[in-house]
C-alpha cells in the first residue's frame, strides 16, 4: 500500500505540529516536510516527491495564494487549503486560492480541547486521502487548444418543452471551482433562479457565499424558509439544513434525517424539484465523492426535465456525476465550462428570453 506523503504550511509551529499529529494518526499518510511560508513550500516541492501539500493561506513573505499558483505553475501537487479564517471576507479570499489550482478547503483545528477536535481532524484525513489520487497539471496546460464544439441542442432531447422555473446544482468535492465557472458564465439578468447544494464545512459557506457574489454577476445568498427564489439569484442550502422548493414556489427548508449521511442532500434538493417542478426544471449535478443526487437526477429526467452531468475529465472527483451517468439519468454530459452555455441556451428557447436577457 502506499503512503501519501504530505507537506505541511503553517506560519505556526503549534499548528504544524498539531496538523502532522492529526495526519500521522493514519498509518497510511507520512508528513515528510513541514514549513513556515510560501517560499518554502515552494522550494520543498522542487526537491522532494510531496503526494499532497495541506496550505495555510496567511503568512510572512509569499502567502499561500502565490505559493499555490506558484507551486502549479511549476511541480503542479494536489494542494488542500486548510485554514480557520472565520469572517465571511476573509474566507472569500481563501477562494481565491481554488482559483489558483487549489483542489479543496478544509477547516483547521482550534484544538484538542474543542469539542469538534475529532471530527474536523477526521475530515482532514479524509481530504489528504482523496485528493492523493487526483491528477494535477500545471495550470498553464489546463486551457483547451481547440474551441470546444457547440452544445447540442436540449430541448430537442426534452421530453416536455416547459417553461423553466428553477435550476437545480448539487456538487460537492472540487464543486466550488466549477459552481463558480459556471455562475460567471452566466449573465447578471439571467431569468430563472438557481438553488444549490455545495458540500462544505460549515464556517466556509458564507465565505463561498461572498467569493461567488465577487466573482460572478448574479446576487448569491444563503437560503432562508419562505423566501420566494428569484430570478438571476442564487441560493445555498444553508449549513445542516435540506432545501426544498414548496408548491407555492417558496424555499423550503427543513431537519428531516440526512441523506447518504449528508444534510444538506442534493438527494432532497432533486426530489424535490422533480416532484414539484417535474419538466419545468433542470438539474446539474457536479464533481464530488458518492452518490448522492444520482437517483434523483435520474428521477427528474424521467419527469421531463433536462439533465446535466459534469463530465469525467473536469471533475475534481467523478462519483456523484459518474453515478449519475451509469444510472441512465442524464441528458448531457459536458465540461464545467461548457455548462452555462446549455443553461442560457435551454431558457432562451424553453422560455422565449430575449437575447439581452440571456
Amino acid at each position: 500500500m502506499h503512503t501519501i506523503r504530505v507537506l505541511v504550511v503553517d506560519d505556526s509551529n503549534v499548528s504544524r505540529m498539531m496538523l502532522t499529529h492529526i495526519l500521522e494518526q493514519d498509518p497510511g499518510i507520512r508528513v515528510i516536510g513541514a514549513v513556515g511560508d510560501g517560499q518554502a513550500a515552494l522550494d520543498f516541492v522542487n526537491r522532494h516527491a510531496a503526494d499532497v501539500v495541506l496550505m495555510d493561506i496567511h503568512m510572512p513573505g509569499m502567502d499561500g495564494f502565490e505559493a499555490t499558483r506558484r507551486i502549479m505553475e511549476t511541480h503542479p501537487v494536489p494542494i488542500i487549503v486548510c485554514t480557520a479564517t472565520a469572517n465571511p471576507t476573509e474566507i472569500a479570499t481563501t477562494f481565491r486560492v481554488l482559483e489558483a489550482g487549489a483542489l479543496a478547503c478544509v477547516q483547521k483545528p482550534v484544538g484538542p480541547e474543542h469539542p469538534g477536535f475529532d471530527c474536523e481532524a477526521a475530515a482532514i484525513r479524509e481530504a489528504v486521502r482523496l485528493m492523493s489520487e487526483v491528477k494535477v497539471v500545471r495550470r498553464w496546460a489546463r486551457a483547451r487548444l481547440a474551441p470546444p464544439p457547440a452544445p447540442a441542442r436540449p430541448a430537442d432531447t426534452a421530453p416536455v418543452a416547459a417553461e423553466v422555473t428553477f435550476i437545480g446544482i448539487g456538487a460537492s468535492t472540487g464543486g466550488p471551482q466549477a459552481l463558480q465557472e459556471i455562475l460567471a458564465g452566466l449573465p447578471g439578468r439571467f431569468p430563472v433562479p438557481i438553488l444549490v447544494v455545495q458540500h462544505i464545512a460549515p464556517t466556509f459557506l458564507p465565505g463561498l457565499a461572498e467569493w461567488l457574489n465577487q466573482t460572478t454577476g448574479l446576487k448569491v445568498q444563503i437560503g432562508a424558509y419562505g423566501v420566494c427564489p428569484l430570478p438571476g439569484h442564487v441560493y445555498l442550502a444553508p449549513d445542516d439544513f435540506h432545501m426544498g422548493i414548496s408548491r407555492g414556489g417558496r424555499i423550503l427548508l427543513t431537519r428531516e434525517a440526512p441523506q447518504h449521511h449528508l444534510r444538506p442532500a442534493v438527494s432532497y434538493l432533486f426530489r424535490s424539484l422533480a416532484d414539484v417542478c417535474g419538466p419545468a426544471a433542470v438539474g446539474v449535478l457536479l464533481t464530488g465523492m458518492g452518490k448522492d443526487g444520482a437517483a434523483e437526477l435520474k428521477l427528474m429526467k424521467e419527469r421531463g426535465a433536462i439533465t446535466i452531468a459534469q463530465d469525467q475529465e473536469s471533475s475534481v472527483v467523478h462519483g456523484m456525476p459518474g453515478e449519475a451517468i451509469a444510472l441512465g439519468g442524464v441528458t448531457h454530459i459536458l465540461p464545467a465550462d461548457r455548462i452555462a452555455d446549455v443553461l442560457v441556451s435551454v431558457i432562451r428557447r424553453r422560455n422565449g428570453a430575449q437575447e439581452g436577457h440571456v
